[in-house]
């Protein structure tokens, strides 16, 4: 099957949607499936067209940025003539192109699916207050011409003003979530580089002279929507009763496209914190595994629903190690269906605090086996979830 992916942005970009695409798009072409990802050349850097593990990727040239959104004036000229090869198209919303895009795949009748990944929240301002609902109501039009919407989840599908509107053509597949177990050597490599206490004390715990304090993980972009001051107000407050109790945040913390005032804001109290509030940068495979692996839990204090689900709960879990998430639709649906973790009131900075030290007392308490997991949540589940909705569209002559 020909199948076409057009979103915004993708890989090398980092959020949950382009890894979303980037495992999707990979098990399809392992599936024996063509794959052509359609998205914009956001950093002049970037190749107009390459192929990256059976994955054809086309990038249009960007001639504007609003926001964070692109202007990419040959984007419909190019999507158009990759529809014509292709026997599905695949959209990833929101996504301000997305109206045109599933005009076009109707006009040409070809089979349309979207996938609607989040809800849209722009930065305050008066331009951003302008975009929000041109993108809305792009969105919903492009909802409207598709054959099939999906979601991750019941929980947010039902919750979400956008999705609850088409739940007679919704399709929920869980996302794509894979992740190596770390061998003791990656274990014992990211200790030291990070210095952590199980570098010191679980590989030679009769010379260990730190006290007892939970190691804290975070996988996310520094963006306003994710809740960092959230975490931040908490570790002030676990530091109470564990006073070596830290931090580690991995993933994109400057630059974030957007995020740069967000940032700035923030820079004081991680100062402030000094090593007690550790930024990784950017981790990918073994070390990001081992990341996962060296904390006591790791922790989404998620604001709002941009945040549909949590790729890095599960990550997690598969590595070990329980969750703490805020009440949100769809993000605290992998806890409640594992049992690996806790949920909490969302932005209740104390009510995360004392979630984290009755965690780190009780952490056996939240543990699954990684077999519990996998029953759930796999990217060949997803792959198989989404080969037989293109098959129902292809073979349905949608």
């Amino acid at each position: 099957m020909r199948i076409l992916q057009i979103l915004t942005y993708y890989r090398p970009h980092i959020s949950g949607l382009t890894i979303y695409v980037e495992r999707l798009s990979r098990g399809l072409a392992q599936a024996g499936h063509q794959v052509t990802v359609l998205t914009s050349q956001f950093d002049p850097a970037l190749p107009l067209a390459e192929t990256q593990e059976g994955v054809v990727i086309v990038r249009a040239p960007v001639s504007l940025r609003l926001s964070k959104g692109v202007i990419m004036p040959t984007f419909g000229f190019m999507a158009r003539w990759l529809m014509r090869g292709h026997d599905v198209v695949h959209f990833h919303l929101p996504q301000f192109d997305g109206a045109g895009l599933a005009l076009n795949a109707r006009v040409q009748r070809k089979p349309s699916l979207l996938t609607y990944h989040c809800d849209l929240e722009l930065p305050s301002g008066g331009f951003n207050r302008v975009v929000e609902p041109v993108v809305h109501g792009a969105n919903h039009i492009a909802a409207r011409l598709v054959d099939k919407v999906v979601a991750y989840t019941d929980d947010y599908a039902k919750h979400s003003p956008f999705l609850s509107r088409y739940m007679h053509k919704l399709c929920v597949i869980p996302p794509p979530v894979e992740v190596v177990l770390p061998s003791a050597a990656d274990l014992s490599t990211f200790a030291e580089k990070f210095q952590l206490r199980v570098a010191s004390c679980n590989l030679q715990p009769a010379t260990c002279n730190l006290p007892p304090a939970p190691i804290i993980g975070m996988a996310a972009r520094l963006a306003t929507e994710k809740g960092v001051e959230v975490l931040v107000d908490a570790l002030e407050i676990v530091r109470q009763t564990y006073p070596a109790a830290r931090v580690l945040f991995a993933g994109p913390y400057k630059n974030v496209l957007g995020e740069e005032a967000y940032a700035a804001r923030l820079q004081p109290r991680f100062a402030a914190l000094g090593d007690r509030w550790t930024f990784t940068g950017s981790l990918k495979g073994a070390e990001l595994s081992a990341f996962f692996a060296s904390c006591d839990m790791t922790i989404l204090p998620s604001l709002n629903s941009t945040e549909s689900f949590g790729l890095v709960q599960v990550e997690s879990m598969l590595c070990g190690t329980p969750s703490i998430c805020s009440n949100l639709p769809g993000v605290r649906t992998s806890v409640q269906r594992t049992g690996m973790g806790q949920v909490v009131p969302i932005g209740d900075a104390a009510a995360l605090a004392a979630a984290i030290m009755q965690m780190y007392a009780n952490r056996s308490a939240f543990v699954r086996p990684r077999h519990e997991i996998e029953q759930f949540y796999s990217t060949a589940q997803s792959v198989q979830g989404y080969e037989q909705l293109y098959r129902e569209l292809t073979n349905s002559g949608a």
